[in-house]
């Protein structure tokens, strides 16, 4: 659980500066924010899941 809230706050701080730094626009940010909301809900949900837990175990820790 403390991988996904890390998770969770990293991406927020990236759509964050990406608009602030115009590369992202509003529209934009509410398409990815809706986006990454139903794929939560999705059956998708458990694979991405999978995904994300398999590159955090592939990261070397210091």
């Amino acid at each position: 659980m403390a991988f996904s809230i890390s998770a969770l706050v990293l991406f927020g701080l990236l759509l964050t500066l990406l608009m602030r730094y115009r590369a992202l626009g509003a529209g934009a940010a509410l398409v990815a924010l809706l986006f990454g909301f139903y794929l939560a809900r999705s059956s998708a949900a458990p694979s991405v899941d999978q995904i994300m837990s398999a590159l955090r175990d592939a990261i070397p820790a210091k």
